[in-house]
């Protein structure tokens, strides 16, 4: 073999142990594709998604569905630089930094951790958005979540206590709370009500003061909700606030006679607040995908997600544009009703 040959060779070996030992280095970066759907006013594993006990519910039909975004990478699970290439390549895939699921100061365990709360949170605020819009009561609480080491709340208040009244007075809610501590001078007593279990109890808390010069106990409190009868939601592995509009439909579907779809393949996304408001979520592109998958035909997009969404609608797939639950529920009486005229997104 020629010298020339021969070096020819070692480069073209060493060119391709490049390219192969670059295609395998990690990099910083996350690939969204779409994830799951599960029919809220359906099963899981057998499972009801959800469950309504001590109130009367109603047979529906349909899909209500909720659509997920799954994602390879991360902290200590980055993508190979094949894979980020291929994810770039493919329209149903969204290759983004790392850092827009992961914070720089959070780590997966921690990401993962908050989505789990988020999840629960939504989950309650779903449920007392579809209350509230069945006109069906529902208790404002105030829940002790912890308190500050070394605090006059430590060892008085508990996580779970439920703060009933302060000084005598019911609680309006959280920030009632707050004010009613704030009306105190440092060093007064504070006497709270609290439900603890099944217990009911005055604590009395002494007051010492913060950097601004106003009392407080050291407690770290949030708004809860206590509903007239049980609501359970299952979904299994799924996180993060963005189903809580489809539950608050699913929740509203099951308390209503007939269905609500008329047995129409609805799906959707948005997160939800108290009052029924629809947020905006992430990863909508592949949502939508997922819901055509699923035999979607109508696609529930929070207002705030229609630029993005028109963009890259799958064909086949209409587009609801919704700013409130009841707007929601409004589409769907008209879709039953075989009108035409509902909210689209903007072309």
């Amino acid at each position: 073999m020629s010298r020339r040959a021969l070096t020819l060779m070692v480069a073209g070996f060493l060119t391709l142990l490049l390219a192969v030992i670059g295609a395998m280095l990690p990099v910083p970066y996350v690939a969204l594709s779409p994830g799951p759907t599960e029919n809220t006013i359906g099963d899981v594993k057998g499972k009801p998604v959800i469950s309504i006990s001590g109130r009367q519910t109603y047979p529906t039909e349909g899909k209500l569905s909720l659509v997920t975004v799954a994602y390879q990478g991360g902290p200590g699970n980055r993508l190979d630089l094949v894979t980020a290439l291929r994810g770039w390549l493919d329209p149903t895939v969204a290759v983004v930094p790392e850092e827009t699921l992961f914070p720089r100061s959070s780590t997966a365990e921690q990401v993962e951790e908050q989505n789990t709360q988020e999840m629960t949170d939504s989950q309650q605020t779903a449920t007392v958005a579809a209350l509230k819009a069945l006109k069906i009561p529902v208790e404002k609480t105030v829940v002790v979540v912890d308190t500050d080491k070394g605090a006059p709340a430590e060892g008085r208040l508990k996580a779970g206590d439920q703060i009933t009244a302060v000084d005598g007075v019911a609680t309006a809610g959280l920030e009632s709370v707050a004010e009613a501590v704030r009306r105190h001078k440092p060093g007064e007593q504070v006497e709270f009500t609290i439900r603890r279990g099944e217990t009911t109890t005055d604590v009395s808390v002494p007051t010492v003061e913060d950097k601004e010069g106003r009392a407080v106990v050291g407690v770290r409190m949030k708004a809860d909700f206590k509903v007239p009868f049980k609501v359970d939601i299952s979904v299994g592995q799924v996180g993060g606030p963005s189903a809580g509009l489809m539950f608050s439909l699913g929740i509203y579907d099951k308390l209503t006679p007939g269905a609500l779809t008329g047995g129409k393949s609805v799906a959707g996304t948005g997160t939800i607040d108290i009052d029924g408001k629809v947020g905006a979520i992430g990863g909508v592109e592949q949502k939508m995908v997922g819901a055509k998958k699923a035999g979607a035909t109508v696609f529930l997009t929070p207002a705030g997600n229609c630029a993005d969404a028109v963009r890259a609608v799958p064909t086949g797939l209409r587009l609801v544009k919704v700013e409130t639950l009841q707007d929601a529920i409004d589409a769907m009486d008209a879709l039953r009703a075989g009108r035409q005229d509902l909210p689209a997104c903007p072309a």
